[in-house]
């Protein structure tokens, strides 16, 4: 599946991307980049749920430490996705100094903007889906 648009921001020695796949009234976001871009977590997000990370191990049995970028880029992006909005995050910089780790705030909060301006561009046309009532049912 081909992403609808790409972003990415470089600061501080290192880039960060964001894949942005649309699917119906959904959005998937799949945030990458360092040395070594892996799937650290999963965050979702809707105007009807409230925010929800599941974290995965690491090599050495510690949890992924990549819910600081999801469940922020998650919490600023929500309001602009009609549907529910899931955001995979994987970042990992061998050897990351503290100033990588303060970059990296501001990094996801650029591709926020940039993401919620081509969201705001780039509207979803979905027809909403057809259910049957309590007196029809499938054939």
């Amino acid at each position: 599946m081909q992403s609808d648009h790409d972003f990415a921001v470089n600061q501080a020695g290192y880039t960060i991307s964001a894949a942005l796949f649309r699917i119906g009234p959904d959005v998937l976001i799949v945030v990458t980049g360092g040395d070594h871009p892996h799937v650290g977590d999963v965050t979702t997000k809707s105007q009807h749920a409230p925010r929800q990370t599941v974290k995965f191990p690491s090599h050495d049995g510690r949890d992924h430490k990549d819910n600081f970028l999801s469940d922020r880029l998650a919490d600023t992006v929500s309001s602009q996705v009609g549907g529910s909005l899931t955001v995979l995050a994987g970042v990992h910089i061998d050897g990351i100094t503290q100033a990588q780790i303060k970059a990296s705030a501001e990094i996801i909060d650029r591709l926020a903007d940039q993401i919620n301006q081509w969201l705001a561009a780039h509207p979803a046309h979905i027809n909403p889906p057809t259910y049957y009532d309590q007196n029809h049912h499938p054939e």
